[in-house]
């Protein structure tokens, strides 16, 4: 069945909007309009039918204002979007929602962002057919993360990352019980080089019930489309940053000063580059050979597994700080309750405030009565209508505090040994094989030191150390504070009970003395808090170093020779009181050394990048021929340029190489009564071809259209084009003659087929390195005046009138893949956008049409 461009739905937009060339989503029935309203940047989703999927504003606050959106980019998998804007700001996007997954701010606040891309990586087909038995995914048995998937999934904590939810925002919260501000997550970690995050790579359980998999099924069937896919964002400056899976920082490569690349295209390792002055994004003063930079460092596995290692790492150094947050919150509370370690300080100074308001002591010392009655059973006044009392001694204070008391320190106990020490193992795991890729020659580019490295892996010893001996001291402090709690009542039954009814004792009283003296005011668990950060070693705590099995076998055999003597050998205690214990200090210094380490070594693909042709320097713009240049004074109009990029299936290895096909409206005079052009130029690119002087051929086509029955041509205005496949181009154009009655006066969207047109070559002694996109445009322009290059009318296949579009510029978007074939075109004013389907049937054209003049004599 014949096809035709149907239209399918007119747009009326709320706001002046605007839409890019990329707003079409490659295999969704969707695309993105901009806007901007009230000063704050909108970036919504819509349905080709014509309905609004979702809208956010872009993050904005005292400081970072986001000005402008300038490009977006869709992910391989077509699952998110990538969204660059200024100040250097990208912000990706889920499809789904619109939320913001991830943000990431480009180094530097001087330079402006230019654009976007995002590529797939070429997937690679094994010859020989075997596996590898020694890979289980992107894990290499006997590697740290072989290892981590091999252990039991860490506890899940609250993403602090996650907004707040409306039963959070509007749910009744009492005066204990308010919402709970959104935390905010730290620069160190935010600046943390990481890939998307994967917890169960880091040996952490999620806790995101809401993306659990509707089919379990599903869960088998991993999508690998994203992966090792780079993201490319320019900036003014010559700078094109790179990111893997549109996450993980690679660094940045310049490929000029003040130059900002046009366009860019990645052929594995080789990122083809075609820069143009910064100062003036639509100047054509491009060169036609692309600045080529080889990233050798993407092609092998080691970027990949840095960039795991760095995730996991991030990950389990994120899981510490918030878990050692969460003990600090425990134990000393926070702006909103009260902390464990307060409840016994509030009791004893609650007692000295009576013993010195209501008994007139002037230097009042609780501590002192309640162990003269805890060793004699004698009380003071004071303390005994203190305990008499039920203000603070009655059962249900006392049940109180006791819950309190004994759920903060098995909290604090259960948090150290079950979470922050394991996940300082698991961390452990990933830097010792971080210390072993120090000293491979591999891994030198990316500048592993092996002192920072054993700096860390000592940090990370003291934690578990801390943590072990965290929660010792934890069940030790539970265990005191169960006898104290177990005399206070007896001695609160004692004081209330008749007389030759004494109760019988069940405490300890050793360990009632402990906890008076260190821990009922001020408790031994306050040093893991409080304090310098521990630079302790294990020869201080009593460890013994540079130990073997044969020294440790000798000195068990000298033991066992003299046993009797052995056992009867006093044992001194080592005096630890002097050593800091701040796990919290500890577990900051670890981060900025570790972020330090993987920052570092996230710029190596940067690092090994090698400029393989072309010069890294944008080439000024020259002076056009005077029929282009007079052209542009009296219209004072701007070439258009667009360009695409196909495999070159006629050679031999059509993996190296590629053609560049650009579509090009010269600078015209529509008024002035000069011919306008649309030239399609075709020049082989890619590896092979490096150095050698590009093969330019051209076919001109004259702005002018056949008109309907008869062999007369109409010349045309160009307002927009695009490449919308690998044979066909999009134009919209309007009617000179705009006088034409009915639709033929109208804005027109129509495609032509440049795959089979007829291509004349340019001689080519001019063209060595370094010509431009805009002394091509001059030649083409001088051998059409003379006559060396003929010219045809624009051989239109087929065009459908738009119904707006009557004046002004337009701009045009489409997305030619398979089964999609669709366009939209956006009025100058930007309220009003028309989508078609570029390929419908005739079926649907003329039930159109019908209804169409059904309406106009309705309306007769």
């Amino acid at each position: 069945m014949a096809t035709a461009i149907v239209p399918v739905a007119t747009i009326a937009l709320p706001n002046p909007s605007r839409i890019l060339r990329t707003s079409w989503c490659p295999d969704k029935d969707l695309f993105v309009v901009l806007s901007n309203f009230a000063h704050q940047e909108k970036l919504s989703l819509w349905k080709m039918s014509g309905s609004k999927k979702w809208e956010v504003d872009l993050p904005g606050n005292t400081e970072y204002q986001v000005e402008q959106i300038v490009d977006i980019a869709w992910s391989p998998d077509v699952q998110s979007i990538a969204v660059v804007s200024n100040p250097g700001l990208i912000t990706i996007h889920s499809i789904q929602n619109g939320a913001i997954e991830r943000a990431i701010p480009l180094p530097g606040r001087r330079s402006r962002v230019t654009g976007a891309w995002w590529f797939r990586e070429e997937k690679k087909a094994t010859g020989n057919g075997l596996p590898d038995v020694f890979k289980r995914g992107e894990n290499i048995t006997g590697s740290a993360h072989a290892v981590l998937r091999n252990l039991p999934l860490l506890d899940p904590i609250q993403d602090e990352s996650r907004p707040l939810t409306s039963t959070d925002l509007f749910a009744f919260h009492g005066a204990r019980n308010r919402a709970a501000q959104a935390p905010k997550i730290p620069p160190i970690i935010t600046a943390w080089p990481s890939l998307p995050t994967d917890l169960v790579a880091a040996s952490i359980a999620a806790n995101k019930p809401d993306t659990q998999q509707t089919f379990p099924e599903a869960e088998e069937e991993a999508d690998d489309t994203n992966v090792n896919s780079v993201l490319a964002v320019s900036d003014n400056m010559g700078n094109i940053h790179l990111f893997l899976e549109g996450s993980y920082p690679l660094g940045s490569v310049r490929i000029g000063e003040d130059a900002s690349p046009r366009s860019l295209y990645k052929l594995r390792e080789y990122l083809f580059a075609y820069p143009g002055p910064a100062a003036d994004p639509e100047s054509p003063a491009v060169p036609l050979s692309p600045v080529v930079l080889k990233l050798s460092y993407l092609t092998g596995r080691h970027f990949r597994d840095v960039a795991r290692v760095s995730s996991s790492a991030r990950e389990l150094v994120w899981y510490t700080m918030r878990v050692v947050k969460d003990m600090r919150n425990i134990w000393f509370g926070t702006d909103t309750s009260v902390g464990a370690r307060d409840l016994g300080a509030k009791w004893v100074h609650a007692l000295e405030d009576r013993q010195r308001n209501e008994f007139g002591h002037d230097e009042p010392y609780a501590v002192l009565d309640l162990t003269c009655l805890l060793t004699t059973g004698r009380t003071s006044e004071a303390l005994l209508d203190y305990l008499g009392s039920g203000e603070h001694m009655s059962e249900r204070s006392m049940q109180r505090w006791e819950m309190t008391m004994m759920e903060a320190l098995t909290r604090l106990r259960d948090l150290a040994e079950k979470r922050v020490a394991p996940a300082c193992q698991r961390l452990r795991l990933l830097l010792q094989e971080v210390q072993g890729w120090a000293a491979l020659p591999q891994y030198a580019v990316c500048e592993f030191k092996m002192h920072e490295v054993g700096a860390c892996l000592e940090m990370i010893a003291r934690a578990i150390v801390l943590s072990a001996w965290l929660a010792a001291t934890a069940r030790k402090e539970l265990i005191r504070f169960k006898e104290f709690m177990k005399w206070l009542r007896y001695e609160i039954a004692r004081v209330n009970a008749p007389d030759n009814q004494h109760p019988r004792p069940q405490h300890d009283i050793l360990e009632v003395n402990d906890y008076l003296t260190s821990g009922l005011v001020v408790s031994q668990i306050d040093k893991w808090f409080m304090g310098p950060p521990p630079r302790f070693s294990s020869e201080s705590l009593g460890v013994p170093q540079n130990t073997n099995i044969s020294f440790a076998l000798r000195k068990a055999r000298a033991a066992l020779n003299r046993w009797d003597q052995t056992v009867h050998e006093d044992v001194k205690r080592r005096e630890l009181a002097h050593i800091e214990r701040n796990i919290d200090a500890l577990v900051q210094n670890l981060t900025a050394s570790c972020q330090k380490i993987f920052d570092e070594a996230s710029k190596a693909t940067a690092r090994s990048a090698v400029l393989v042709s072309g010069s890294v320097a944008a080439p000024a713009a020259v002076s056009a021929p005077p029929e282009a240049e007079q052209g542009e004074t009296a219209a004072g109009s701007k070439p258009l340029i667009r360009e695409r990029t196909v495999p070159n299936g006629s050679q031999a290895d059509s993996s190296s190489n590629f053609l560049q096909y650009l579509a090009i409206r010269p600078p015209h005079d529509s008024d002035a009564g000069g011919r306008s052009y649309l030239f399609v130029a075709r020049l082989p690119q890619g590896v092979d071809v490096l150095g050698s002087v590009p093969t330019v051929e051209v076919a001109a086509l004259e702005c002018c259209a056949l008109e309907d029955g008869s062999d007369a041509s109409a010349p045309f205005t160009l307002l927009d084009v695009d490449f919308f496949d690998d044979e066909l181009l999009v134009l919209v154009y309007r009617p000179q003659d705009q006088s034409a009655a009915g639709a033929g006066g109208a804005t027109r969207v129509a495609t032509v087929g440049y795959a089979n047109l007829i291509y004349h070559p340019i001689p080519s002694h001019a063209y060595v390195t370094g010509t431009t996109r805009e002394t091509l445009m001059g030649d083409v322009l001088a051998q059409l005046s003379s006559g060396e290059l003929p010219s045809a009318p624009t051989p239109i296949i087929q065009s459908r009138a738009l119904k707006g579009c009557r004046e002004g510029r337009v701009t045009l978007a489409v997305n030619g893949r398979a089964g999609r074939r669709v366009s939209c075109v956006l009025d100058a004013a930007g309220v009003t956008v028309e989508v078609l389907d570029m390929e419908g049937e005739d079926e649907e054209l003329e039930v159109e049409e019908e209804a169409e003049e059904e309406g106009a004599e309705g309306s007769g």
